[in-house]
């Protein structure tokens, strides 16, 4: 039986599956299958293998487009620096794709939900999981749609992904003795679509703030107008 949150999600990425069990196979880590004998080993692990084909095909295909100046070196440099587990872990937090992962007690006790291999793998999956259900250029359009915009930072040589450790190191650049905090200043909305308000905070200055859909991406906003602010990056 496909569970609610299944669904949900399939909202989320804003594809509507004909077989919706392929999506939740996707959403399914090894550990959980080792653990449910019902679902008999079946889990993401072979549409991480096909979605990483698919991934690397749609942004090459694009970047092949878009910069016909760019020598083979420089368009496999680009690539490199986009399809790579750091972008591919953000794009799952932007859609809060942990929080639809089934996974083993072990692995959710040890935090999961949250690593970044098993996020970047799981976003393989559901490009892979839409490719199957609806085709190549819808599976296109979901890579297109999340990483265009890590693209063009590429370009810019702006490819940051993590502002919370850029912005650490930034800091500690400037002085060891620098206190980081990030503080959730207001929660908005039901608990099923909650809005979170983070402040981050140096040596009891706000130098930043931001928004997001849970915690971690709240702060990694607030990093990002921290660096902003600070002229480590443009907006």
């Amino acid at each position: 039986m496909i569970t609610d949150t299944v669904y949900e999600f399939e909202k989320i990425i804003n594809y509507i599956f004909n077989n919706i069990e392929i999506l939740e196979k996707s959403l399914t880590h090894s550990s959980y299958s080792n653990e449910d004998k019902a679902y008999n080993k079946v889990n993401n692990e072979r549409l991480e293998f096909l979605g990483d084909a698919v991934l690397s095909i749609s942004v090459s295909r694009y970047i092949f487009d878009e910069f016909p100046d760019y020598p083979e070196g420089d368009l496999t440099k680009l690539r490199a620096q986009v399809v790579c587990e750091d972008t591919l872990s953000l794009v799952a937090e932007n859609l809060n794709l942990g929080k639809y992962l089934l996974l083993g007690k072990g692995e959710e006790a040890s935090g999961g939900r949250e690593r970044k291999s098993i996020l970047a793998d799981a976003v393989e999956a559901v490009i892979a999981a839409i490719y199957l259900d609806g085709g190549y250029k819808q599976a296109e359009k979901f890579v297109l749609d999340n990483l265009t915009k890590y693209i063009k930072l590429a370009v810019k040589g702006k490819v940051v992904t993590d502002f919370k450790s850029y912005l650490q190191e930034y800091y500690q650049s400037k002085s060891q003795s620098c206190k980081i905090r990030y503080v959730v200043v207001k929660e908005e909305g039901p608990d099923h679509e909650k809005t979170f308000h983070v402040n981050v905070v140096v040596n009891k200055k706000v130098v930043g703030k931001g928004i997001g859909k849970n915690k971690k991406i709240a702060e990694q906003d607030a990093a990002k107008d921290a660096l902003i602010q600070e002229g480590r990056l443009n907006e």
